[in-house]
């Protein structure tokens, strides 16, 4: 990959950390005092207003419609994941539920990559490990006393975030704006939907729901950012990267919540960082 090329990519993946692992801090902060599809579907709508401006504004081509059906399954399914992890980030405590879903969703990403694109270099092999090693680290529950609660959302959650991970790699070279608007637009409908069934529309706050408009934003703006990623490298290394995200989420709940850094938490963020440029090496 030609230097350019590989600084695009670290770069978009870099950001894409920042915006998804804020945006998880909020809407799960958020869920804790609101209806976690309410709250979904109020930052998908947030989200989805701010994605078409920018699309429009960028003036970038509408995707064909084999790509647009692509981002359209992608928000399905990662609008679905999401609102299970909103759920599963109020049930729990942050620092610790955010990482399962990361690890897993990235090992079914990263498997699918290797599969479609054949095997990486060896030193990206060794910053896949390294990253997956820092994950779990980060994710060790306090005193190492069994699984957190919420665990089981999490996992949930992670298999629809593959998905979502999987669909958008296959927009292909398509404009990156669309296919976030496009992925979000699906995600809204798939929410709004589950909003309108359970009759829960009226279990929210005003304060959440600003949060939550807040955290759909830095969601869908990290949603365009991954499919540049994805665009400027390959799968499993952007999916890997981007899945380090827990990191930003972990040291904000350590920093505004209080809740306790453990020193495996402190080794997982080192080692999450050592995996960086060992993965950008492409």
């Amino acid at each position: 990959m030609p230097f350019p090329s590989q600084l695009a990519f670290t770069g978009y993946s870099l950001a894409t950390i920042f915006c998804w692992g804020t945006g998880d801090f909020l809407g799960g902060y958020a869920a804790k005092r609101a209806n976690a599809v309410v709250l979904t579907a109020g930052a998908h709508a947030c989200g989805l207003v701010l994605m078409t401006m920018l699309a429009l504004l960028d003036g970038g081509p509408f995707p064909e419609r084999t790509l647009a059906l692509w981002a359209v399954a992608g928000g399905l399914s990662g609008g679905g994941a999401l609102a299970i992890f909103y759920r599963a980030l109020a049930s729990g405590k942050m620092g610790m539920t955010a990482p399962i879903s990361a690890v897993l969703a990235a090992a079914i990403s990263v498997a699918f990559g290797m599969f479609t694109e054949g095997l990486p270099h060896l030193i990206q092999l060794i910053g896949f490990c390294l990253a997956a090693v820092g994950i779990v680290l980060i994710s060790q529950s306090e005193g190492g006393a069994g699984r957190p609660q919420g665990f089981r959302l999490a996992v949930l959650a992670g298999f629809g975030f593959a998905g979502f991970f999987i669909c958008m790699k296959q927009t292909g070279a398509s404009s990156a704006l669309w296919s976030a608007a496009l992925s979000r637009t699906a995600s809204l409908v798939l929410v709004g939907a589950i909003v309108l069934v359970t009759g829960s529309a009226r279990n929210i706050q005003r304060n959440a729901l600003l949060l939550g408009g807040l955290a759909g934003c830095l969601d869908v703006t990290g949603t365009a950012l991954y499919v540049r990623a994805s665009q400027s490298g390959r799968l499993d290394a952007a999916v890997v990267l981007s899945s380090l995200y827990p990191a930003v989420t972990v040291l904000l709940a350590r920093l505004l919540l209080k809740e306790r850094f453990t020193r495996w938490k402190t080794v997982g963020m080192v080692t999450a960082i050592l995996a960086v440029p060992m993965i950008a090496l492409q």
